[in-house]
Formats: structure tokens, C-alpha cells, sequence
């Protein structure tokens, strides 16, 4: 039995089906790269996986229990990053990423380490309005080095960077890996990640 796994998954958003059929099994240490085109439901899929939408039919497990049994729970071990990078443009790099660290709990002198390990830690008292997109990507990616969660869930989580930041992403996640953890993440190109399990959607239709 797999840890993380999904049978028979469906999605609607609105009135119209994003998926269908979509299965996959994943153990510790594992890494998902879904592929696919725009409008292929690789956002929507990774919703799914994070508990923030419910699936139309099929469903989702951890260690062998439905993850709608106790949503608190999967939250509580999942870092979700989105294609936005939710940075507040009037809050300081540093304020940015000790929002996340107190949302999740996370004790300890964390965050300028975080930020010294995406390259930005002569950032810290830059406002983020000030960011270039890259930069932004990279703050984005700080919240991944604040702690351990045992399921990574990254959507575009490449988007802006450049040759060196896409390194210290794929670094990342071979250390989350190496701990255990299983990282998903959506890119239309190929990431420096070794040995990733793919799974290819397609628009979906009806």
C-alpha cells in the first residue's frame, strides 16, 4: 500500500468536468511531475491533493485513510505553493516569511537561514513591491526550507527563475525527499529532479 495515493479521481470546476480517471500511487521519497497543457487540470489536480477541493468521484489517501476523514491533518503535513507567489507587496522579505513560519508554527531562528539558502538573504529588509518576479519566485520557495512537511505540493513552482534559482529548487527538493518526504509538482519543462514518477494530462473532454 502506498502512503500518498489517488483512485479514480474526477474534478469539476463549475459546470464543466477538469478530470477524470486520474490514479496514482506515491511512497516516501517519491516525486509526481505532472505534465500537461494549460487547461489539462494540473492546478485543479493539485487542489485536490491539498484538500481544498473535493473530488466528484474517486478519492484520496494517506497511509490507507481518506484524507476528507480529517482535513486538519492533511493540511497540517502538506506545504501547498500556488503559481502566485503570495507575497504582500507592503510587507518586508523577512515579514513575508515570518507570516508563514507563525502560521505554521514553526519555532526557532528559521527564517533568515531560509532566505540565505534561496539566495536573497541581502533581501531582508527589501519591501516586496520591490521584487523582480524572480525574486518574488524566490521567496515564494523560502517557505519550503522553513521546516520539514512530509508532502510538497508545487505548482510552476520553476516559473521566473533562472538557471541558478532552478538549481536551488531542485536542490530543495532532493533534501525533501532524502527525508522522506513525497513532492508533487506541475512545470511544462524539465526540472533537474532525478527519477520522478510523470503523469501526463490532457484537456479533458466530455
Amino acid at each position: 500500500m502506498a502512503l500518498f495515493e489517488g483512485e479514480d479521481l474526477a474534478c469539476r470546476r463549475g459546470e464543466a468536468l477538469v478530470l477524470e480517471g486520474v490514479s496514482f500511487a506515491l511512497d516516501p521519497g517519491d516525486a509526481l511531475w505532472l505534465e500537461g497543457p494549460n487547461g489539462s487540470g494540473k492546478s485543479s489536480l493539485l487542489r485536490l491533493m491539498a484538500g481544498l477541493l473535493r473530488p466528484e468521484s474517486g478519492v484520496l489517501r494517506w497511509d490507507g485513510a481518506a484524507i476528507a476523514v480529517d482535513r486538519e491533518a492533511h493540511r497540517a503535513r502538506l506545504r501547498h505553493l500556488g503559481h502566485l507567489d503570495a507575497v504582500k507587496a507592503q510587507l518586508s522579505v523577512t515579514e513575508n516569511l515570518s507570516f508563514w513560519a507563525e502560521y505554521w508554527g514553526i519555532a526557532g531562528d528559521v527564517v533568515a537561514p531560509a532566505l540565505a539558502r534561496l539566495g536573497i538573504g541581502h533581501l531582508a529588509g527589501s519591501p516586496g513591491r520591490q521584487l523582480s518576479a524572480g525574486q518574488r519566485r524566490r521567496l515564494g520557495l523560502a517557505r519550503l526550507a522553513l521546516g520539514s512537511a512530509a508532502l510538497w505540493l508545487l505548482d510552476e513552482p520553476a516559473a521566473a527563475l533562472d538557471t541558478d534559482g532552478t538549481a536551488l529548487l531542485a536542490a530543495l527538493i532532493s533534501d525533501c525527499r532524502a527525508r522522506g518526504g513525497i513532492v508533487v509538482y506541475s512545470s511544462h519543462e524539465t526540472l533537474p529532479v532525478e527519477r520522478p514518477h510523470r503523469l501526463r494530462l490532457a484537456p479533458f473532454t466530455s
